[in-house]
């Protein structure tokens, strides 16, 4: 019996050991996004002259001049579609946009199909093909469309004969692939043949492409002022159609209604399978989005004067659906006709046809080429396009100008140089601001502790915004605007400094995908998202300022090397917040540190609007680091936050169970240590206590196992947290022991 026993133990404590060399050393696999996708770098992403993306070419299909010329003749040739009457120009007609003109392109057998074609324009910069996102490749593309009994209808086989059939196409295909007596024509060659052609389909000097290149002549004021609200905090149509290409690869759920009497449209998750992804998808481009009426998947909305309505008044929701997975920046916002005017005005800013190809008279088959088509949002496109080519203004030196009580700064700014300085004399000034200046200081005078006030008397939209590099503003309040505070999309060299935020809509302080930001000695309060923020941006610091009464205090949001130092984040929901987000254009955050601030009392109610994502942050949260990556926490005060001190989490404590992610979920090599801990967890939001959580100083829910703590004597949960100390292995094999009792508890 001894000797059994003696077995028995033996093998168990084999097993133990096996199990343990198993969960340290069995390959951890990596968090990246789905697909394969690569992570974007944030950064100047709504800088107006912001380069053109690298093409995506495939290796196996380099551009030439000779494939470009035989996909044209292709695109044109009904000889591709099953029955010959159809040829990809059919619906994808050059005169409309690259669209054909309908919400619901009619399919193959002649009935109306459940979405409209969208347009061709710098398509090949695109990643995803297609509203729902299901094609990767515009060779994929092409095929899937020939070969679809609803759209091309085309037999592949067929297909290869009739073209092999005609002299002309069997010596294109030889010269464009390398072949001989046609032995080019095959179905992946006709493929690659129509990709090159709509890799030439590119738009890139309309009057805006002019106006970013420095002609400041080339829009009407009309449609300067619609550009100003077009990158607005408060329409945040340049968060989703971003620079220069006015799209992207990304999908959306912005609610639009389907068709009277039609089925419901899943979008992208027909693909994906997700919730996430019901209803949502592809951003289209803007560029001539004036030709490609009507809009959205299925044309539901004849102008764009509807679309602007669409999302002023809250997109789905505003049309009474109830939408869990609505896009947090899809939120109702208010615009006069005047305004509404001057958006559309810019939105036709956007018309550039300079490079198409030519429309071929006839085609190597012989059969009817697409007849020219009269759109007339040409003359529309016209007649708001009347913008000049100005003489180039000769340098002059830098200017100081002074602006009294009872004048307007914006006049001020409207006269202003590159390098110029604003000075404004203490008052009050009713006024909105738009910086389009290079290098331009605007600061406020402080005479006997009075300082000049930007008041929004709750009606106007944002603060400030400044569209170019090298903005500085100093010493001003800021006051009830509706929307936000100071707004800098998409600009280097920022300093935000002296400044007071009061009552400014969702952010006090806005800089997103900006370069090279010092906000520093500002103070911010009651803002209903964040009152100093930094967002898809790259290298900056948040220093010596204040921020209270606000949802979230300060965030640092999908951003890269951001310092938050010497601040004082109390008495709002959440003191401070390091997340990274899906569905933006910078798809990463890390090497980001938070040092030496003081984190104190963050237990003021969650006033989000709904929709938010911080209206998912409990009150009584001191600082939050969801999915970021490499983020140093040090030498902090955090002290009487009810809910917890420091929390690292992945972001499925906020998205449905089986979310698929455009960015890596889960929180890596964070690393908190040597913090004041006092007091924190003492009452914890319901929102934890749903989550099962219990308050804590410390707190971590087992995602990412190379995660780092070294806090002596704070709460934790769970009571061990790996250290430095820890050896890789055993941190490894304690994190998939957590990972393990997850999911058993549920």
């Amino acid at each position: 019996m001894k000797r059994w026993g003696i077995r028995i133990g033996g093998g168990l404590a084999l097993l133990l050991i096996t199990l343990f060399l198993i969960a340290a050393f069995w390959p951890v696999p990596p968090d990246l996004p789905p697909g394969g996708l690569s992570d974007g770098m944030p950064g100047a992403t709504g800088a107006l002259r912001r380069p053109f993306p690298p093409m995506p070419i495939p290796p196996d299909n380099p551009q030439t001049p000779e494939k470009a010329e035989l996909g044209r003749l292709l695109f044109y040739d009904p000889i591709l579609s099953g029955d010959r009457t159809r040829s990809c120009a059919t619906c994808h007609h050059p005169d409309l946009g690259f669209t054909d003109g309908r919400g619901q392109s009619i399919g193959a057998d002649g009935r109306p199909m459940r979405r409209g074609a969208p347009t061709l324009w710098n398509v090949g910069y695109l990643r995803r093909l297609f509203w729902d996102g299901r094609a990767t490749s515009l060779e994929e593309a092409a095929r899937m469309s020939l070969t679809d009994p609803r759209e091309m209808a085309a037999d592949p086989e067929r297909l290869v004969q009739a073209l092999k059939a005609i002299p002309e196409y069997r010596e294109r295909f030889d010269r464009a692939f390398g072949g001989r007596d046609g032995s080019a024509v095959t179905f992946e060659n006709i493929a690659k043949a129509i990709a090159a052609f709509e890799r030439t389909l590119v738009s890139r000097n309309s009057p805006f492409d002019r106006f970013a290149a420095g002609d400041a002549a080339a829009l009407t004021p009309a449609q300067r002022r619609g550009l100003n609200l077009f990158r607005s905090g408060r329409t945040r149509c340049f968060e989703c159609h971003t620079l220069p290409l006015f799209g992207s690869s990304d999908f959306r759920v912005i609610g639009v209604p389907d068709l009277p009497g039609g089925p419901a449209d899943r979008g992208r998750a027909e693909v994906t399978g997700s919730p996430r992804d019901e209803r949502a998808f592809k951003v289209p481009t803007l560029r001539n989005v004036a030709l490609t009426a009507p809009y959205m998947h299925n044309g539901i909305f004849a102008t764009l004067e509807e679309v602007v309505d669409f999302y002023k008044d809250g997109g789905g929701r505003g049309r009474g659906m109830d939408l869990p997975n609505l896009d947090s920046k899809i939120q109702p916002f208010r615009l006069s006709p005047e305004e509404r005017e001057d958006l559309v005005a810019f939105l036709y800013a956007l018309t550039d046809e300079s490079a198409m190809p030519p429309v071929p008279e006839s085609v190597p088959s012989g059969l009817p080429v697409v007849p020219r088509l009269e759109n007339p949002a040409r003359a529309v496109a016209a007649r708001y396009n009347v913008g000049a080519a100005a003489a180039p203004e000769p340098p002059r030196a830098p200017q100081t100008r002074v602006v009294r009580p009872g004048e307007s700064i914006q006049a001020a700014l409207d006269q202003a140089g590159p390098g110029d300085t604003i000075l404004v004399e203490p008052g009050i000034y009713r006024e909105s601001l738009v910086v389009e200046v290079e290098n331009l200081t605007l600061r406020g005078i402080v005479r006997d502790g009075q300082r000049p006030i930007l008041d929004g008397e709750g009606i106007r939209g944002d603060g400030i915004i400044a569209t170019r590099d090298g903005f500085t503003v100093e010493n001003f309040i800021v006051r009830h605007y509706t929307n936000n505070g100071i707004v800098v999309p998409g600009a280097r060299g920022i300093v935000i400094r002296d400044v007071v935020t009061e009552d400014t809509g969702a952010y006090g302080v806005y800089p997103v995908g900006s370069e090279d930001i010092l906000i520093e000695r500002v103070v911010a309060t009651g803002a209903w998202d964040t009152g100093i923020y930094i967002g898809q941006s790259r290298n900056g610091v948040i220093r010596d300022s204040e921020a209270y009464g606000n949802v979230s205090g300060i965030e640092v949001e999908n951003s890269v090397n951001i310092t938050v130092v010497n601040n004082y984040a109390h008495d709002n929901a959440a003191g401070l917040l390091v997340f990274v987000l899906p569905n933006l254009e910078s798809k990463v955050g890390s090497r980001n540190r938070i040092i030496g601030n003081r984190i104190i009392r963050n237990n003021g109610p969650n006033f989000a609007k709904p929709g938010a994502i911080v209206g998912n942050v409990p009150s009584g949260t001191g600082i939050l680091i969801m999915a970021a990556d490499e983020t140093e926490v040090t030498g902090n005060e955090i002290r009487d936050n009810a809910s917890v001190g420091i929390a690292v989490v992945g972001l499925q404590q906020v998205f449905p169970r089986g979310t698929v992610f455009d960015v890596g979920a889960i929180p890596e090599r964070n690393w908190i240590h040597d913090n004041v801990l006092v007091h924190n967890g003492f009452n914890p939001d319901p929102k934890v206590r749903a989550a099962g959580l219990p308050g804590a100083d410390l707190l971590w829910d087992a995602s990412g196992w190379d995660n780092l703590w070294r806090e002596a004597g704070a709460r934790a949960f769970p009571p061990f947290l790996p250290g430095p100390d820890w050896p890789w292995p055993v941190r490894r094999a304690y994190w998939r022991l957590l990972q393990l009792l997850v999911r058993l508890l549920g």
